[in-house]
């Protein structure tokens, strides 16, 4: 009887043991890749999934998008300054089979590539253009790690550069020449207010020249500008023309 009763118990720990291992659930988002053998039989998920004991393993694989941190990576610019530029990979496997078959560690994989590409794209612009033109260094170094991650069955979604640190010497100089830079704006715009202001004086000189009595309106309409002020001096202004009548006349030889 005893006996018997271990019999039993044997054979339902076996069965407890053979489901444990033969009987897989996996989440909406987990696919599993099956090898018989040794060899690729499928990918099979989501669900439950029953596999033979032994002969059969599993391998799970997460297909949600996945994050990871780029480390800052030291960058020489095209104008020869030093940076330290980090940046935020987001990818996700759409073949799993690839993805395990392909390569060992696809995101030990993933993130060395994102670092060496990150260096040789930023390597190849200018400092002014990793801080003003990030939007369409992000779709560069997206485009290049989609082509290379696509024989692995990764899809890359996105690549944002977070940080480009500079060091407190070259943000000295930085901000010297954004100061020469308004400076040179702002005089440039003084300039070419100065030029509208003569072409509109030579455009007025032109009208009251067309109609003498316009300017002895202008010239009583001094007069009342000065009278109008508290002040013991009055001037009077006189029109440069009349000093025409008081200078000798040169007869032409």
């Amino acid at each position: 009887m005893m006996l018997e009763y271990l019999t039993y118990a044997a054979l339902a720990l076996l069965v407890i043991m053979f489901l444990s291992q033969a009987i897989r659930i996996l989440r909406e988002y987990e696919r599993g890749v099956i090898f018989t053998l040794g060899r690729f039989t499928g990918v099979k998920g989501p669900g439950l999934i029953i596999l033979v004991p032994i002969v059969q393993q599993l391998v799970k694989v997460d297909l949600r998008v996945m994050v990871q941190v780029v480390p800052p990576q030291d960058v020489i610019s095209r104008d020869n300054v030093s940076v330290k530029v980090n940046a935020v990979l987001y990818f996700r496997i759409v073949d799993p089979e690839r993805a395990i078959i392909k390569v060992g560690d696809y995101m030990a994989a993933t993130s060395q590539l994102a670092q060496t590409t990150l260096r040789s794209v930023l390597g190849k612009h200018e400092l002014d253009e990793m801080l003003a033109e990030r939007d369409r260094l992000n779709a560069d170094i997206q485009e290049i790690l989609d082509k290379q991650t696509d024989v692995w069955g990764i899809k890359v979604t996105g690549i944002e550069i977070k940080d480009v640190d500079i060091n407190e010497t070259m943000v000295r100089a930085i901000a010297k020449q954004a100061e020469a830079e308004r400076l040179r704006r702002a005089k440039v715009i003084n300039a070419m207010g100065e030029q509208q202001a003569a072409e509109k004086l030579v455009e007025a000189g032109r009208i009251l020249a067309q109609e003498p009595q316009a300017m002895q309106l202008r010239y009583f309409a001094a007069l009342h500008d000065i009278a109008g002020e508290r002040s013991s001096t009055v001037v009077f202004p006189l029109p440069t023309g009349l000093l025409d009548h008081f200078m000798p006349r040169r007869d032409n030889p």
